[in-house]
This record gives structure tokens, C-alpha cells and sequence, in this order.
């Protein structure tokens, strides 16, 4: 039986891994920030483990909940967007804080804490990003600070996909899609539950060959 560690599982993409992952057999342990939503997980049959990302506390009481655990997959999916913007408007420093500290230090702080638990089963990293963070195909200014956060998200995960590649790790930033989500909006084009069994079918087909790379849910290579 394998097991998938979701951080960032209480609503939309997340819910959704936990969803699919735990109905199709898996170990999931998830992790919350409300009290509130840790019985949503365990209604799903997850483990629940209560994480708040911009708490480095938090986060090193999650590794120690963890040690010696292997886990075969872990999805690093917490993410906030920010204000929406379009043209250069200056981001306030709570902004870009809130925004920055969500998606790119709690990442930076979360892999080498899972790197012994990955090793062990020659695991997956897979950092949810987005084609918002491909510089290649940016193309307009909406959501400039989300953007820089994703861009440096997929930095990240480049260099973590060096070390934790030796070491047997396979490390991905998946693009979503639009998703219709909180975040995603009502417009958006793809439903989360097609969204997630794509990224999973990626997920589960990925070998060596796909460390430190840029995908679609659909598993098509993105420009960084």
C-alpha cells in the first residue's frame, strides 16, 4: 500500500487528492490548519495532522510526527494567490510576505525535511506550480507577485530535484490547469476531479526521466 503525504488537503486540489488517493486504496496522511477541517479527513479514512505552513514550528513538528515514516509521494500543495492585480501594482509587504512565504519558504522548508522519508521508498516530490510561473510563456501582467512566487517555487524545486535525484527522488512541479476551485473561480475550464486524475496518472507514470522537469496535468513539458 503506498503512502501519500498531501500538504495543503482541506479544500479544492488538495480535498481532491485525498479523495481520490484514499478511495483508490492509498496511506493518506493530510495535513490542516483548522481543527474544523481535520474530521473532513478522517471521514475520507486520511490521517490527519495539523500544519500551519508559515509556522516554522509547525512545520518542524510536522518532521518529527513523520520520522521514520515512508512515504512514496508527497504533494506540496498549499498556495495562496494574493491580490488580484494586472499592470505593476506595487504589492503591500503583507502581501508579498503572506504570498511568498506560503509558496516558496514553507516549499524550501518542507523538502529537505521529507528527503529521508522520500529516499526511503524512492519516492515522488511533487510541488503543485503553476504555467503563471513559466517565464518562457508569460505573455501579460495580471497576478505579477503570484507569478514571481511560482517562478521561484519551480526554482526550487529545480535545485531540490539535484540533490534528492542522487539520493533517488523524482522531483516535479506540476501545472494544474485552470482549475474551478476557491482560486481557480467559477469560469474556470477544467472540473478539480479531472484535474487531480490527470496529475495523478502523471504522477504514477513518472521514472527518473521526468526528474527536475515542468509538466501539465496533462504531462506535457512547460518552459520554465
Amino acid at each position: 500500500m503506498a503512502t501519500v503525504l498531501v500538504i495543503g488537503a482541506t479544500r479544492g486540489i488538495g480535498l481532491e487528492f485525498v479523495r481520490q488517493y484514499a478511495a483508490d486504496g492509498a496511506r493518506v496522511i493530510a495535513t490542516y490548519r483548522g481543527a474544523q477541517d481535520a474530521q473532513t479527513l478522517r471521514d475520507l479514512d486520511a490521517k490527519a495532522l495539523a500544519l500551519d505552513a508559515l509556522d516554522p514550528d509547525s512545520i518542524a513538528s510536522l518532521g518529527q510526527q513523520l520520522h521514520g515514516q515512508p512515504v512514496d509521494i508527497a504533494l506540496l500543495v498549499a498556495g495562496v494567490y494574493g491580490l488580484q492585480t494586472s499592470g505593476l501594482a506595487p504589492p503591500s509587504r503583507e502581501d508579498f510576505d503572506r504570498v511568498m512565504r506560503t509558496n516558496v519558504l514553507a516549499p524550501m522548508q518542507l523538502m529537505p525535511l521529507l528527503a529521508e522519508n522520500l529516499q526511503a521508498t524512492q519516492g515522488k516530490l511533487v510541488a503543485i506550480s503553476s504555467a503563471m510561473g513559466s517565464i518562457g510563456h508569460t505573455t501579460n501582467t495580471s497576478g505579477w507577485l503570484y507569478r514571481a512566487s511560482k517562478a521561484a517555487l519551480n526554482s526550487a524545486v529545480k535545485v531540490a530535484s539535484i540533490e534528492l535525484g542522487a539520493r533517488g527522488v523524482v522531483c516535479m512541479a506540476l501545472h494544474p490547469g485552470w482549475v474551478r476551485t476557491d482560486m481557480g473561480g467559477p469560469s474556470a475550464q477544467l472540473d478539480v476531479r479531472e484535474s487531480v486524475a490527470s496529475m495523478r496518472r502523471v504522477i504514477a507514470q513518472a521514472n527518473r526521466s521526468h526528474n527536475g522537469r515542468f509538466l501539465r496535468y496533462n504531462g506535457e513539458q512547460l518552459e520554465w
